[in-house]
């Protein structure tokens, strides 16, 4: 059952850093924005629509979590595809946007290359200056091109990769439990060794790249999944889409469900689209903000 939580800010072009100066843009030739700003990406401040990405605001109401982290907020990128398919300038503007916000906690959840090796080194060199603490899981593509190198390369930056493995922090004065578990398209997923060992209790939030591994997930756990894979359906012919996706197994293809009494969110991607080989259509590249909230907090000090 599809479960539709609090969005503040809606997806639109305006909601993108790419268009941070939205209301001081004006057209300039077809698929272009001229930006009456500075930009530090550009010298020539030209915004072409291949950068464009928007911004999503999500509240997530979940019972169980430490009253601490009521109001705790997390970024969460996803299948960036570095390469041809994805401008460079989108990247390294949402790498900037995330910054900007400050979030506690930061997810990058799989598919950072596609088909070739050439783009491995750029992964980190886009990537890279992600501010707080950062956490990674891996995503089909990752496997099939080259998984090792990639580990490596966010480890150097700092960066906490989990492959069927969790990570205690303290944030807020609280211990919050990340569980990444490995893709479930190239079958590396291990749920069970992902749990073993981590607190049964509090804030848990889990990484995994497919969807449908939410459905291995403990049920009723009070947990919450953040995917990606799907771009968001990719190419949206209504009716048609999410019947082939649930044909090949993915009926999770943007946004918040709640399965099996846990929550989950499929975020559209910031890769392809907008001028790459691979076309999007009614799927636009986003980064997603959440804002955790306990609903028990709310009613403390409540009349």
């Amino acid at each position: 059952m599809r479960l539709r939580l609090a969005r503040r800010h809606a997806a639109g072009a305006s909601a993108s850093l790419a268009q941070a100066e939205v209301l001081e843009l004006e057209p300039h030739g077809r698929n272009e924005l001229l930006a009456r700003g500075p930009d530090p990406f550009r010298p020539d401040r030209r915004l072409r629509w291949r950068d464009h990405f928007v911004l999503t605001e999500h509240l997530l109401q979940l019972n169980g979590i430490c009253p601490e982290h009521d109001g705790l907020r997390i970024a969460q990128l996803s299948d960036v595809h570095v390469g041809q398919a994805t401008s460079d300038v989108r990247i390294r503007r949402a790498v900037a946007a995330v910054n900007a916000a400050a979030p506690d906690l930061v997810f990058l959840t799989g598919d950072y290359v596609t088909h070739s090796p050439k783009p491995l080194p750029r992964v980190r060199e886009l990537l890279k200056g992600l501010e707080g603490r950062v956490f990674v899981v891996m995503g089909n593509h990752d496997h099939w091109v080259d998984v090792r190198y990639l580990r490596a390369g966010f480890e150097d930056l700092g960066y906490t990769v989990l492959q069927n493995e969790h990570r205690v922090v303290h944030v807020k004065g609280a211990p919050v439990t990340v569980l990444g578990i490995d893709d479930g398209l190239t079958r590396k997923d291990d749920v069970e060794a992902t749990f073993r060992g981590a607190p049964t209790s509090g804030t848990r939030l889990v990484l995994a790249h497919t969807p449908p591994t939410v459905e291995k997930l403990p049920s009723h756990a009070g947990l919450v999944q953040f995917s990606g894979h799907t771009h968001g359906g990719q190419f949206i012919v209504r009716g048609l889409t999410e019947a082939l996706f649930r044909r090949a197994g993915q009926p999770y293809i943007r946004g918040h469900y709640r399965v099996n009494g846990n929550h989950l969110y499929v975020n559209q991607g910031l890769g392809f689209g907008f001028g790459g080989p691979y076309l999007r259509r009614g799927s636009t590249p986003e980064v997603a903000f959440f804002t955790l909230r306990n609903p028990a907090a709310a009613h403390v000090g409540a009349p």
